[in-house]
């Protein structure tokens, strides 16, 4: 595949990221998954502890990160591809009074900021909607100062072939800008591909409320109605492990990396 095909891939992965997102910046920004969690609680301890002077939110969504880092850092910066969730995170940053928060509409892939700009970076939620997740952590990295913190969380796939089908699936239906849930063994090789140094490794479970993780992106009612009937007609091992209630709720698997550019 040639660059010309690349990148018009990845231009039209962009817009329909974009096209997905930006009408539901709103319930990003007012949801409880996204702006509550021990992961959020532990990444703004590690910001408090690194008092950084510019830090990054890379692909900031509803804009919890940012939140979090600007109560600590001199300067947060917001990428994201869609205006419109830029526009409803630069309005909630304005009624808490956070003026430290800029936004930036950019692709994690091609970051418009000097090498070593930055001396935090933090990036939740967002790595599994990315079209190249390899060149977006090298992006992150390349923008980043060497010894700098960088942390990273998102959902993660099991590594049993059944249980991370079952993932890709329902996360597709519900969302056809889904790319890839990356399992403990990916993100590992590939954080380290991209020259960050892992020091930690927290994993926890979150509850997904089936109607409130439907409503959330607005899933058509026959996609949802899909994914009801694959859970409906699971295997056994995929209903213990997601812990799928009979109203379609269960329990997704989190990691959070801490690392250091290196």
């Amino acid at each position: 595949m040639n660059n010309e095909t690349t990148n018009s891939n990845a231009a039209a992965h962009d817009a329909q990221v974009q096209s997905q997102f930006g009408a539901r910046a709103n319930s990003y920004v007012t949801s409880a998954v996204h702006s509550t969690g021990e992961d959020l609680a532990a990444l703004t301890a590690i910001v408090a502890d690194a008092k950084p002077a510019r830090a990054i939110d890379l692909g900031c969504g509803g804009g919890h990160v940012s939140y979090a880092m600007a109560a600590h850092a001199g300067r947060v910066v917001a990428v994201d591809l869609s205006a419109d969730m830029l526009a409803a995170v630069a309005r909630t940053a304005a009624e808490r009074g956070l003026g430290n928060i800029e936004t930036v509409e950019t692709s994690v892939e091609s970051l418009p900021f000097d090498s070593g700009h930055f001396d935090f970076l933090g990036c939740r939620y967002t790595a599994h909607h990315w079209h190249d997740v390899t060149a977006g952590l090298r992006e992150g990295r390349r923008v980043l100062k060497a010894g700098a913190p960088a942390v990273f969380i998102d959902v993660i796939a099991p590594a049993h072939p059944l249980l991370d089908t079952h993932l890709q699936a329902v996360e597709l239906l519900r969302d056809t800008s889904h790319v890839r849930d990356y399992s403990l063994q990916e993100w590992t090789a590939m954080l380290g591909q991209a020259r960050f140094g892992l020091q930690k490794v927290r994993t926890f479970r979150v509850k997904m409320e089936f109607d409130t993780w439907i409503r959330r992106m607005a899933t058509p009612a026959d996609l949802a109605q899909t994914i009801r009937r694959l859970q409906v007609l699971a295997a056994s091992e995929v209903k213990q492990h997601f812990e799928i209630e009979p109203d379609g709720s269960f329990m997704l698997d989190m990691a959070m990396f801490e690392t250091i550019a290196i």
